[in-house]
């Protein structure tokens, strides 16, 4: 029987990292298996080349909260195009949150009518039978029962998602960490943002279903384990609320390590922060996405805070666990931002002193209320700040990282260095990188992949650490 291979290019945040796993299980349930060099090209962070000519099947997940996300995909079906041109039996399919967009859906007909599937980030269940379908055309075509066109595009967009659908299949890429969705969704509006329309209202799974999977995945070897939603703190199901269901999860033998992203601060309670202090198994670290250190620009991005609200939302992570890893999100020049905003968020990342940030320019989104804002802020003054703005996180960044060297820290062995592959690599509780040096003359050692061994921090850069075994 001839193998049949699939290569899954995903682009975006963890959400489309986890719908990627769904897919590529319902894939290898039906009999596919990851293209031959994927792996390889996966660690390089592309996923280009030899992989893509020996899949086929290929699906494109996408995202659409940046433009240069647009720009990627858009790039990446134009080289796609020629892989096809090589081998039309080839199965090309789109999806994610880009598809969610009908201008986007309509420029994939008029620009790339090569394209076989299309579908949304609301409807991934529709994926196995979409590809069926395709794949009888393609046989129907070769067969000359259908018209001997090389182009039969499906789509299928869902403007709303229907009730959560449980037990899809998935195929992890860690063997021992894995993301589990606890909601889908956003209710928060924010002006900038695209995702309420792409991923559209909250809905929760229930506690039940969620700590089904927790154990299913604790008893596969997992150790930990990421809890996902657009915006966690919005939690509840049957009554509970999300620092309930993190205890709860806390509670499942063999889970040695929790973590969840992400987290509105608008919406960060006191039970939550509580947690770190009494939670066993949560791990010292939060992801707490501000934007802006400007009360003002925080109204305007209809965020729900106001930076001295922040500030103590800081004090009170700090007062709960007094070395937990924040880190955060910002954007930089967004509509009517004054010289005076962007020194209240300088101001506000010297007092937080994040360990780390994902920094962005202002990307206006179709369909969104800032789009239509007329205040732009002027390209060369946004990178102006952009740059002053990065500069000084990372030299924090690096300042926090010094500050741990010669410490012992629990590191989670996730497998080779991606830049050393005669080193180790994994993460601190608190979520740094850790490259580990195997003892003089000792190989890397398999057997330790999966486990959570004591390294000494010898050397620290601005993202990632050297260390070695304690």
């Amino acid at each position: 029987m001839e193998c049949k291979y699939y290569l899954i290019e995903t682009l975006g945040c963890q959400m489309n990292e986890r719908d990627s796993e769904t897919m590529a299980g319902m894939l290898e349930e039906l009999g596919y298996g990851r293209a031959p060099d994927a792996a390889a090209e996966e660690r390089a962070g592309d996923g280009r080349g030899a992989a893509r000519h020996g899949a086929d099947v290929i699906v494109v997940n996408t995202c659409s909260v940046r433009e240069n996300a647009d720009n990627r995909f858009f790039g990446l079906l134009g080289q796609l195009k020629h892989v096809k041109e090589a081998d039309p039996d080839k199965i090309v399919a789109v999806c994610g949150c880009m598809t969610q967009q009908r201008r986007v859906v309509d420029e994939i007909r008029n620009k790339f009518p090569w394209v076989d599937i299309v579908f949304g980030a609301m409807n991934i269940e529709a994926f196995p039978s979409m590809l069926a379908d395709a794949l009888e055309k393609r046989r129907g075509i070769s067969e000359g029962r259908e018209p001997a066109t090389p182009y039969a595009m499906s789509v299928d967009i869902r403007p709303e998602r229907g009730e959560i659908v449980e037990g899809l299949p998935s195929r992890r890429r860690h063997a021992h960490k894995a993301f589990v969705n606890i909601m889908y969704g956003c209710d928060n509006f924010c002006t900038y943002c695209i995702v309420p329309y792409t991923r559209g209202r909250e809905r929760s799974r229930t506690p039940d279903a969620i700590l089904d999977e927790a154990r299913a995945l604790a008893a596969d070897g997992v150790k930990e384990i990421t809890l996902l939603g657009q915006n966690v703190n919005s939690y509840r199901a049957g009554g509970v609320g999300f620092p309930s269901l993190l205890r709860l999860v806390d509670d499942v033998p063999g889970v040695a390590r929790i973590r969840f992203m992400t987290s509105h601060p608008k919406d960060l309670s006191d039970g939550l922060i509580d947690c770190y202090r009494t939670a066993q198994n949560l791990c010292p670290s939060i992801h707490l996405p501000v934007q802006s250190g400007s009360t003002d620009v925080l109204r305007r991005m209809n965020r729900g805070y106001s930076k001295e609200s922040y500030l103590a939302l800081t004090d009170k992570l700090r007062d709960a666990w007094s070395d937990i890893v924040i880190t955060t999100d910002f954007i930089v020049g967004f509509p009517g931002e004054t010289d005076a905003d962007f020194d209240d968020t300088m101001d506000l990342i010297e007092s937080v002193r994040f360990d780390a940030a994902f920094t962005f320019l202002y990307s206006p989104r179709a369909g969104t209320p800032a789009a239509e804002y007329g205040d732009r802020v002027a390209d060369a003054v946004a990178h102006a700040r952009f740059d002053r703005m990065v500069k000084r996180l990372n030299e924090i960044t690096k300042e926090k990282n010094l500050a741990m060297l010669g410490g012992v820290y629990d590191v989670l062995i996730e497998g080779p260095s991606k830049t050393d592959k005669t080193m180790l690599t994994g993460r601190t509780p608190g979520g740094k990188l850790v490259n580990i040096r195997p003892p003089e003359g000792v190989g890397r050692g398999a057997s330790r992949v999966g486990d959570i061994m004591a390294v000494r921090l010898t050397e620290a850069g601005t993202f990632s650490f050297i260390g070695e075994f304690a």
